[in-house]
C-alpha cells in the first residue's frame, strides 16, 4: 500500500534573462506555471524579485531577473522540476528550497523589486506635486504682473489727468493774465495807477 506524502511548501527562485523577461513576461510567468503544474505543485504565490547583474556570465547573458515562487508539492517531485528547467529554454537557473518555516507575512515582504518600484512612484508624484507647484506660482505670478500692469495703468491715467489739471490751470492763469493785460491796455490811466502803486 502506497502512502500518500504531505506536499510540503517550497521556496524556488528562478533566474531568466532579463531581456526575455521584459520583452515577454506573461510567457515567462507561463514557462514556469506550466513547469509547476506538470508535477501537480500548487503554487501559493509567484512574483518578480529582482533584476540584476549577474556576478558571471550564463549562457553568454550578463542580466538575470530573478522570480520568486512559493509552492506546495510532493518532496520526491522536486527534482523532476529541476530537470524540467535545465531543458527550458527560457529558464537559465532554479533555486528551490524547503520553506515549511516561512510564515504568510515572510512571503508577502516586499522584494527589491517591489521597493524600487515604490521609489519610482514616489519620485514620479513628488514630481508631479512639484510641476503643479510650478504651474500654480506662475499663474499667481501671472495675477500678480497684469495687477502690476494695470497698476501701472491706472497710475499713467492719474499721472495724464493730473497733468491735463495743471495744463489747464496753467492755460486759465495765462489767460487770466492776458485778460488783466487787455484791461490795462483799454484803459490806460488805470494801468499808471496800478503801476504807481505796486512797488
Amino acid at each position: 500500500m502506497e502512502t500518500l506524502a504531505k506536499n510540503k511548501l517550497y521556496e524556488g527562485m528562478f533566474l531568466i534573462d532579463s531581456a526575455h523577461a521584459g520583452s515577454d513576461w506573461d510567457g515567462v510567468i507561463a514557462s514556469i506555471t506550466r513547469i509547476l503544474e506538470r508535477v501537480e505543485a500548487e503554487i501559493v504565490s509567484i512574483r518578480k524579485w529582482d533584476d540584476r547583474k549577474l556576478a558571471y556570465a550564463i549562457g553568454g547573458k550578463t542580466r538575470g531577473t530573478y522570480i520568486l515562487c512559493y509552492f506546495r508539492a510532493d518532496s520526491r517531485k522536486i527534482q523532476d522540476i529541476e530537470k524540467a528547467v535545465k531543458l527550458s529554454e527560457q529558464i537559465m537557473r532554479v533555486l528551490i528550497l524547503n520553506a515549511e518555516r516561512i510564515t504568510k507575512e515572510d512571503m508577502e515582504k516586499e522584494t527589491p523589486a517591489t521597493k524600487a518600484e515604490k521609489e519610482k512612484d514616489k519620485r514620479r508624484d513628488d514630481a508631479e506635486e512639484k510641476d503643479e507647484d510650478i504651474d500654480t506660482e506662475s499663474k499667481s505670478n501671472d495675477r500678480v504682473d497684469k495687477q502690476d500692469d494695470d497698476d501701472r495703468q491706472d497710475l499713467d491715467v492719474t499721472e495724464d489727468s493730473q497733468e491735463s489739471e495743471t495744463s489747464l490751470v496753467v492755460e486759465d492763469s495765462a489767460q487770466e493774465q492776458s485778460k488783466l493785460s487787455q484791461v490795462e491796455v483799454e484803459d490806460p490811466e488805470e494801468a499808471d495807477e496800478q503801476e504807481q502803486l505796486q512797488p
